[in-house]
């Protein structure tokens, strides 16, 4: 299997014979989806048969949850063979809870466990540190003296 170079900290790619292995990794949330959702386009779009490996994520809210669907969709929408490889109960139960179970099909697999050939390892210095290189956002709080809520950019409207 060979690694196709990517540079993302969070997505390490292997291909061999039509198949492809997608590991990630990190905090799976509106920030990471948005920046990886070009990448998993591309390679639901050029893969026979694709694995995700989510073994290696942190964290994973909704958005993380509808990007891996829409993986999914797509992929059988073209024919091709979809796989998705956790080991985490508490991912697994959230695809549970949100009833995902038939559209995303999750494989149990120990951690370390070679999936189609590899074992989903990050390349060697691929170490994505705290901020792995995507925007520092602060969340806005809320102001009990000012109905706005308030951010870094000041006050702005609730919407």
């Amino acid at each position: 299997m060979q690694l196709i170079p990517r540079h993302d900290p969070h997505l390490a790619v292997r291909s061999a014979g039509g198949v492809t292995v997608a590991a990630l990794r990190g905090e799976l949330d509106l920030v990471l989806v948005r920046h990886l959702r070009p990448e998993l386009d591309a390679l639901v779009r050029e893969s026979g048969a694709l694995t995700v490996d989510i073994r290696r994520l942190t964290f994973c809210d909704a958005t993380g949850l509808g990007l891996l669907a829409h993986c999914a969709v797509r992929t059988r929408q073209r024919g091709s063979c979809w796989r998705l490889v956790c080991d985490q109960p508490w991912i697994l139960r959230l695809i549970r809870l949100t009833e995902l179970d038939d559209v995303l099909s999750p494989e149990e697999a120990a951690p370390g466990e070679p999936v189609d050939g590899w074992p989903g390892e990050f390349p060697e210095g691929w170490d994505p540190g705290p901020s792995a290189g995507l925007p520092d956002l602060v969340a806005p709080h809320w102001d009990a003296a000012d109905p706005l809520l308030s951010g870094p950019g000041g006050a702005r409207p609730f919407l």
